[in-house]
């Protein structure tokens, strides 16, 4: 082969070793989707009604920072995303728990109104 064409394929090649023996980027795009609904869990009173999951979430989130730092940026994403689902799940169980708090007030509302009624008609 020509010394001329040899240069550049040789060249290429080591770009595409390059690109592929850099990885995936860094997640930090997830890690800060990660955070908000790490801040929305806590707004929505899982430090009360879910700390075991906000919990889990925050603690998933450091890990991913210390993935990033250390360039391990796979596992980076895996745990900012199970960040995010955890801190998810924090926000849904909260919610459901005001939602059942809710409903019980709701149903003692309706037990003093109908024994208030029932004395009212005797």
């Amino acid at each position: 082969m020509n010394k001329l064409l040899l240069t550049p394929w040789l060249a290429g090649l080591a770009l595409a070793l390059t690109a592929c023996a850099s990885g995936p980027p860094a997640p930090t795009e997830q890690m800060a989707v990660s955070a908000a609904a790490i801040e929305q869990a806590v707004s929505a009173g899982a430090p009360e009604l879910a700390p075991r999951e906000l919990g889990t979430a925050r603690d998933k989130l450091a890990r991913a920072k210390v993935a990033m730092d250390a360039n391990d940026n796979t596992q980076a994403l895996i745990l900012a995303e199970q960040a995010q689902a955890d801190a998810q799940l924090a926000v849904t169980k909260a919610r459901t728990a005001k939602a059942e708090k809710a409903a019980a007030a709701l149903a003692e509302d309706r037990r003093v109104l109908r024994e208030e009624m029932q004395r009212n008609t005797k």
